[in-house]
């Protein structure tokens, strides 16, 4: 009686990432909040998220992870989010990195060479 209940119960381990990256354009990815990121103080229902039709799968703070977060969980800056979702959603998340600037020396007048 107990080995049949636990055959009807019993879930086969499947590879999360390959069911989730079966539509096309929708995947997996973790997004890092920023500590300027407008989202900071705004609950995961406030946060505009799901209306970019991505969904939180875990949200690890600190030490601490939070599976399937409830929507009035506030957001605080260095949370690192496991999302579902659009991928190009995702990657327009990402702040644009600064471009560095590049130092140019300046040329001798001589060429190197002839200065010896």
């Amino acid at each position: 009686m107990i080995d049949h209940i636990d055959n009807q119960v019993a879930f086969p381990q499947i590879d999360v990432r390959q069911r989730l990256s079966v539509s096309t354009g929708y995947g997996v990815a973790e997004l890092l909040v920023h500590g300027d990121a407008d989202i900071v103080g705004k609950t995961l229902g406030g946060s505009g998220l799901r209306e970019r039709d991505i969904s939180v799968l875990t949200l690890h703070r600190g030490t601490a992870v939070i599976p399937n977060p409830r929507g009035d969980m506030v957001l605080e800056p260095e949370d690192r989010l496991l999302c579902f979702g659009k991928l190009e959603e995702m990657r327009s998340m990402i702040p644009a990195r600064r471009k560095r600037v590049r130092k140019v020396k300046r040329l001798p007048k001589n060429p190197i060479h002839e200065q010896e």
